[in-house]
C-alpha cells in the first residue's frame, strides 16, 4: 500500500520529466540520424552525415575535407560559459556574504533586487547592452564627454560584450544558491576563527568558502549549462560574427535548414554537459571520504 502511494506521488514528476525532458531529447537524437530536407524537415535515409558534418566538409568531387570552423565555435563556446561561470562566482560570492551579514529587513530588499531582473524580459535587457555599448552609445558619449577618448572604441560586437551579456543574465543564478548556503553558516563558527587569530584571509579560506563550495557547486552548475547553450547574448551582443554553439543550433533551424545537424548539436551539447555533472558527482563523494 505505501509502495502504491509513493509511485502515485512521484508519477506526476516522472510524467512532466518524460514529457517535456526524454521526449524532445529521444526526437533530437532521431531527427541527428535522419537526412536534411532541403526545404526544412527530415526524411529518410538514416545516416551519421550530421555528426560527420562537426570535423569535415564536402568538397565539390564529394569527398570529405578536414575543417576547423565548427571547432572553434565548440572551444569558443566552452570558453566563454567557464569565463561567464568564473566572473559569476567573483562576483557573486562576494554579492551573497553581502547581504547574509545585513538585518533581516535589508536582506529581503536585496535579495529583491537580486530577482529583479527576472521579471523583465531577457530580450530587453539585452537590447539594453546594445544601447550602451554601441559606437554612440552610452558607455562612448560619457567617455567622449570626460575628453577620455576622441573615437569610439569597440565595446560592441566582440567577445567581451558577448561574456559581459553572459554574466549579467545568468549572475543571479549564482548568487541565489550560494547566499542560500552562506545563510545557514553559524556566526559562532567566524567569532571563533577570530578568537583563535585568525585574520581574515584565513577566516575566508578555511570556515567561509569551505561551507559555501556547495552552493557555488550549485550555482556553476546552472550557470555553465545554459551560458553554453545561450543564443540570445551571442545573436546580439555578438552581432552574428562570434557565433557560439546555440547560436549554431538556432541558425540550423531556421536560416540552414539543417535539422539533423541542429539536433546532433543539441545532442552533443547535452551529451558533454551531461558528462560534466557526472564526473563532478562521482568526485563529490570521494571529496566526503577523504
Amino acid at each position: 500500500m505505501n509502495e502504491n502511494r509513493s509511485l502515485a506521488l512521484i508519477a506526476p514528476a516522472f510524467l512532466v520529466i518524460g514529457t517535456f525532458m526524454v521526449l524532445p531529447l529521444c526526437i533530437a537524437v532521431v531527427y541527428s540520424f535522419m537526412t536534411a530536407n532541403p526545404y526544412g524537415g527530415v526524411s529518410m535515409p538514416l545516416t551519421f552525415d550530421a555528426y560527420v558534418q562537426f570535423l569535415f566538409r564536402r568538397d565539390f568531387d564529394d569527398s570529405l575535407m578536414f575543417s576547423w570552423s565548427y571547432v572553434i565555435i565548440i572551444i569558443r563556446s566552452i570558453y566563454l560559459a567557464a569565463a561567464t561561470t568564473i566572473l559569476c562566482l567573483v562576483f557573486g560570492l562576494p554579492v551573497a556574504w553581502f547581504i547574509v551579514c545585513q538585518s533581516p529587513e535589508r536582506r529581503r530588499i536585496l535579495l529583491f533586487l537580486v530577482t529583479l531582473p527576472f521579471w523583465i524580459n531577457t530580450l530587453i535587457r539585452t537590447y539594453c547592452w546594445v544601447l550602451i555599448l554601441r559606437d554612440e552609445g552610452l558607455a562612448n558619449n560619457f567617455l567622449k564627454s570626460l575628453g577620455v577618448i576622441t573615437d569610439p572604441l569597440p565595446l560592441l560586437y566582440n567577445d567581451g560584450s558577448i561574456l559581459l551579456g553572459l554574466v549579467y543574465t545568468f549572475l543571479p543564478f549564482m548568487i541565489l544558491p550560494v547566499y542560500s548556503t552562506l545563510e545557514r553558516i553559524d556566526p559562532r563558527l567566524i567569532e571563533v576563527a577570530y578568537d583563535l587569530y585568525a585574520n581574515r584571509y584565513a577566516v575566508f579560506r578555511r570556515v567561509i568558502w569551505p561551507l559555501a563550495k556547495p552552493g557555488a557547486l550549485v550555482g556553476a552548475s546552472i550557470v555553465f549549462a545554459p551560458a553554453l547553450g545561450s543564443f540570445l547574448a551571442p545573436d546580439l551582443l555578438g552581432g552574428g560574427k562570434k557565433l557560439l554553439i546555440g547560436s549554431l543550433v538556432q541558425m540550423q533551424f531556421t536560416t540552414s535548414r539543417n535539422w539533423p545537424f541542429g539536433a546532433a548539436l543539441s545532442i552533443v551539447v547535452t551529451a558533454g554537459v551531461l558528462l560534466i555533472f557526472l564526473a563532478r558527482s562521482r568526485k563529490v563523494p570521494e571529496e566526503g571520504r577523504s
